[in-house]
């Protein structure tokens, strides 16, 4: 897979030659992770705290709610992790602090370790230091206990040489159950594809932001379909993972939606077509990403109008059901569909809209079989539902928090505030 880059110094994102001398300075980070979270996780690297002159981690906070990222840059120690893990970050890129004994106390599935090298030889202090360790030296010692390796090959960092494909293949090898990420001079899509084939992911900064590696083509090229007419079956969902379609996509067709963020396919009768473009009912594109063969793409949209099919449904199997479809009744009546229905009325009166849900909720702590809990349970959902409405967040948007909890590292205890406990003793 790709795996873009964003290098942060003094709050911009920039790209360094060499890792010294500044080449671009992209500006705010934050619409080039807009761009980037598209294709899934972004590399988000504080080259000011790596270089002990000041923090970006404010910036960086911001950027994980955007979308999963691999931190980097300044994590020194086991405390430094922890805080990005539970901040939200999907994995966490140690570099000379990727000891045994530290790593021992991180989830290995969220650790990566960066080696960086020189002539098949790690070097560290900025690059300026030969450890005296090759990258097989390290990775031996290391395979075991992280989820990756982030080698880079500084000779050919920032300066779009083209990727050392050689290295890659035997970095593989060599990795066991880790999976690579190369990093430096990767310029291509091909390129991309090969490493990808190798069992390695590219990560890539100078290439996209001058221009010479568009992002779309980088994913495209990843296709392994054996179709005679190289479509690609493209699996539509919205952002509840519902599945709402199925389309088919090629090069013209994914560059497009990429680089647009829309819902774009390419019809076997009609060539590229852009999803509501007569009908109205337009999706915007959120996430595109491959299966594990890389012979079926999924496209996360978030759907507008009727639905995705042309009979006018949500879904090409008919009229949805369950929370999704609850949450869009419910948003329909908040736009005055039926100003005299119940919803209506809860969204417009929040005393009686809290009371409901407080009373709900004591009725299912008190149910005593199934049948009734399921019962209350459904009450206490649709009561949240609105009030979810009246709040202005969707049920998307408590599942993408629940992710993020569900990534933390550490726990609180959780216990229950005083008000809400039972007295105990006598009166």
């Amino acid at each position: 897979m790709i795996i873009p880059s964003i290098d942060l110094m003094y709050g911009n994102a920039v790209q360094l030659v060499g890792g010294q001398r500044l080449e671009i300075d992209a500006g705010d980070p934050r619409p080039i992770m807009e761009r980037f979270r598209i294709v899934g996780e972004v590399a988000v690297i504080d080259l000011d705290a790596a270089l002990g002159q000041g923090s970006n981690a404010d910036t960086i906070a911001e950027l994980c709610q955007m979308g999963p990222c691999r931190v980097g840059g300044g994590i020194r120690d086991e405390a430094a992790a922890v805080r990005w893990l539970d901040a939200g970050a999907s994995k966490v890129i140690l570099g000379t602090a990727a000891r045994p004994d530290l790593l021992r106390n991180l989830p290995k599935d969220r650790v990566i370790a960066a080696l960086d090298a020189r002539d098949g030889r790690v070097v560290d202090h900025g690059w300026t230091r030969d450890t005296g360790a090759t990258i097989f030296d390290r990775m031996a010692e290391l395979r075991d206990l992280v989820s990756g390796f982030l080698v880079t090959t500084v000779e050919r960092e920032g300066r779009l040489a083209g990727a050392d494909i050689a290295l890659a293949e035997r970095l593989a090898q060599a990795a066991g159950d880790a999976r690579v990420t190369l990093a430096g001079g990767v310029t291509t899509p091909d390129e991309v594809a090969r490493l990808d084939r190798l069992g390695c992911d590219a990560q890539v900064g100078m290439a996209i932001y001058t221009g010479r590696m568009d992002l779309a083509d980088a994913v495209s090229a990843l296709s392994t379909s054996d179709r005679p007419d190289a479509l690609i079956p493209t699996v539509i969902t919205d952002e509840r993972g519902i599945a709402l379609g199925m389309a088919y996509s090629d090069a013209e067709s994914i560059r497009l939606a990429i680089n647009t963020r829309r819902g774009v396919y390419h019809s076997r009768t009609r060539g590229l077509w852009i999803k509501g473009e007569t009908s109205g009912d337009t999706q915007e594109l959120l996430k595109a990403d491959w299966d594990c063969d890389r012979d079926c793409l999924r496209f996360t949209v978030r759907q507008h109008g009727r639905g995705n099919c042309h009979l006018g449904t949500r879904s090409c199997w008919g009229a949805d059901a369950g929370l999704g479809s609850l949450e869009r009744r419910i948003a329909a009546q908040s736009t005055g569909a039926d100003p005299n229905s119940y919803t209506a009325r809860l969204l417009n009166d929040p005393d009686l809209l809290n009371a409901k849900l407080r009373e709900e909720i004591d009725e299912l702590i008190a149910a005593e079989s199934q049948t009734h809990a399921a019962e209350e349970a459904a009450d206490v959902l649709y009561f949240l539902t609105v009030a979810m409405r009246r709040a202005g967040i969707t049920l998307a948007d408590a599942e993408s928090v629940l992710d993020r909890r569900a990534r933390k590292v550490s726990r609180r205890p959780g216990n229950a505030k005083p008000a809400y406990t039972q007295p105990t003793g006598d009166a």
